[in-house]
């Protein structure tokens, strides 16, 4: 086992009910919703978009301009939940997480920067993102800048970067999880990105994935590096 890393990957050929990812495409809405600032849901609460689309209006994506968590559509606080709802092409940043958080069914049309951020989530904390998808991520789906687990169940994404990158650059560097099963992958460069030198862990199941790398490592550092690939995961 190298640095520490545990990796276990079962099922990766497609197999029934394996691959749970939904894919007949984003559900279509039923209406649209611009705004101009971003919507917080509070700690604890839910909030059941209804299949709307939300986003925040023409011109608010800047490509892969690093925005913050006033530019998402949505912001979580620590456990809060986001269901039912379409991320619509108009934003910067669709979802940030101020702690451990819950997507249930969230899908994005076109991701700009980062569909979801997490951040501040403490370690033993679990984040979920169940169901739901993402189109063209030219970079990542999911940044994970916290110390907790993220679990990503049943989630179809397609022509994207990576799915989930633990933060190679923070300031503050901790070990951070990530648990992947019943998802379906298309068209992408890497299922998943972990830093070997801080004992990440990344726990792959059940995934149907076309993506040229399932698990890479880097080294990752306390700000101002570019993350250097450290090996394949092992295990």
């Amino acid at each position: 086992m190298v640095a520490g890393i545990k990796l276990w990957l079962a099922a990766l050929l497609p197999v029934a009910l394996a691959c749970n990812g939904y894919t007949g495409g984003v559900p279509k809405a039923v209406g649209t919703k611009t705004n101009k600032a971003v919507i917080t849901v509070k700690a604890g609460q839910t909030f059941d978009g209804k299949w709307n689309r939300y986003d925040r209006g023409a011109g608010a994506c800047n490509g892969q301009g690093e925005g913050g968590k006033a530019d998402a559509v949505f912001l979580l606080e620590a456990g809060a939940t986001l269901k039912n709802v379409i991320i619509g092409k108009n934003q910067a940043e669709g979802v940030h997480c101020d702690g451990h958080c819950t997507l249930e069914y969230v899908w994005f049309e076109d991701v700009c920067e980062d569909a979801i951020s997490i951040k501040n989530d403490k370690a033993g904390s679990q984040s979920w993102i169940i169901g739901g998808g993402a189109y063209h991520a030219s970079d990542k789906v999911v940044q994970h800048n916290g110390c907790g687990t993220v679990n990503i169940i049943n989630y179809y994404v397609e022509d994207f970067g990576k799915l989930y990158r633990s933060c190679g650059n923070c300031k503050s560097q901790c070990k951070r999880n990530v648990y992947i099963e019943g998802v379906t992958a298309k068209n992408g460069d890497l299922l998943v990105g972990i830093n070997s030198n801080y004992g990440d862990t990344a726990t792959i199941k059940n995934t149907c994935s076309d993506a040229g790398t399932k698990c890479q490592m880097f080294k990752g550092c306390a700000g101002g590096c570019e993350p250097p690939k450290a090996g394949l995961c092992t295990g």
